[in-house]
């Protein structure tokens, strides 16, 4: 009879065994070269469809009742405000704008899941496992991802990724100019991830968000551009942040460290609750 002492390293090996299977079974060849840091490309804004201005240009299908919240929050912006978007508070902007790609991006492929992974939000989990979508996860700004890779090429090496992504919450605009999406959260967004066949540092991600916001499914052919040379620093939005939201309006923090507005003639905030200085 084997004594603990055995037992445990009988245990111990054979968790060695399978963990050494599971590493083997992960040949890096099937997938394709995705490494290295993904940036917009030069000379690019954070606008939705990379060849079109932001805004009202971008010709997004809206409903006319989304059309006016659009054009209501672009008025907000020009007259000093923030209109729908609800980045200046650090509100992580979900998909599908995180796909706009503000910061850089890193892709971290795995047999059973690929990880998208930003500077300044948590990383997004995209599962290649054959699952299907839960029944009851807590939706996210995120959403819940399944994608299947594809080799479209014959070569016996995975090159696309499909993506499928629902289980969604809100708010969540598609640009920062306030695109606004429905507010049921009943949002589907597909995608197909591929390299350039004619430039390997040239990413293609073919959007598709299926919206009730929208009047048909909008499609945009977004390109990010590789940099081998990689460098990588920590973005945390709250820090510096000079945004401060007090009720449902937005003040700013002046470089002396005093509130002051953030649009023409804005009032004050309500300080109901201090006590008023003696006179």
């Amino acid at each position: 009879m084997l004594n603990s002492i055995s037992v445990g390293t009988v245990a111990l090996i054979g968790a060695l065994a399978m963990a050494a299977t599971s590493a083997a079974a992960f040949d890096e060849t099937k997938y394709p070269d995705w490494g290295g840091q993904w940036l917009r490309p030069r000379g690019v804004g954070i606008q939705w469809d990379q060849g079109k201005r932001p805004g009202l240009p971008q010709q997004a299908p809206l409903k006319p009742e989304y059309q006016k919240i659009l054009e209501a929050s672009l008025a907000d912006q020009q007259n000093g405000g923030q209109g729908i978007d609800n980045r200046y508070t650090c509100m992580t902007n979900g998909m599908p704008r995180m796909m706009a790609v503000i910061g850089p991006i890193e892709f971290i492929i795995l047999p059973a899941i690929t990880y998208v992974h930003f500077e300044a939000f948590m990383p997004r989990r995209i599962y290649t496992d054959g699952r299907d979508f839960p029944k009851n996860e807590e939706p996210s700004f995120a959403g819940y991802s399944i994608g299947h890779w594809s080799d479209t090429h014959g070569d016996g090496r995975f090159d696309t990724l499909e993506i499928e992504t629902r289980n969604f919450k809100g708010p969540r605009t598609v640009e920062s100019t306030g695109i606004p999406l429905s507010e049921d959260n009943q949002t589907v967004v597909k995608e197909k991830i591929y390299l350039d066949k004619d430039d390997s540092n040239v990413m293609h991600n073919i959007v598709t968000i299926i919206d009730n916001a929208f009047t048909h499914p909008w499609t945009v052919d977004k390109h990010y551009r590789r940099d081998r040379n990689v460098r990588w620093f920590e973005d945390n939005c709250n820090e510096n942040n000079h945004h401060i939201v007090i009720g449902k309006e937005n003040y700013y923090i002046h470089s002396d460290g005093h509130l002051m507005p953030a649009r023409k003639d804005q009032a004050p905030p309500d300080l109901r609750y201090f006590n008023n200085p003696k006179k």
